[in-house]
């Protein structure tokens, strides 16, 4: 099945762990070369009103500052989107239930696999914090 497809898939066990309330964090991995962008994290802001998320992208270089932002569910699907098999293999959703691991193989297909959680809470991001 083609990557895109399956990230859709993929996205949808994030939506439900937000609505669940046990996403924890969400990671892209795997960098494709050598780039200056070394991860992408995303971690969760809850609020009374809504939901939103703590974007960071971490750079290899010590000369790039790392840059953080705030942004709702559907922004940030949009951007990680866009870095997938440009600059990431990979993405790993954290969650106090399971960890759902997102690939893109050479050929672009996508697969999803689950594991035992590594996080057992929910701890909200703050400003330079992974």
């Amino acid at each position: 099945m083609p990557y895109q497809d399956v990230f859709v898939l993929f996205w949808n066990q994030v939506e439900e762990s937000v609505e669940k309330g046990n996403f924890a964090k969400l990671t892209m991995a795997k960098t494709i070369g050598k780039p200056n962008l070394k991860n992408i994290f995303v971690r969760p802001v809850y609020s009374q009103d809504d939901f939103k998320v703590l974007l960071k992208f971490r750079y290899q270089s010590k000369e790039t500052e790392d840059e953080e932002e705030e942004l709702t569910l559907d922004e940030t699907f949009k951007v990680l989107k866009s870095h997938l098999k440009t600059h990431f293999f990979s993405v790993i959703l954290f969650t106090t239930k399971k960890d759902v691991i997102f690939k893109v193989n050479k050929k672009g297909a996508g697969s999803i696999a689950e594991t035992l959680p590594s996080f057992s809470a929910v701890t909200q991001a703050r400003k330079d914090e992974e």
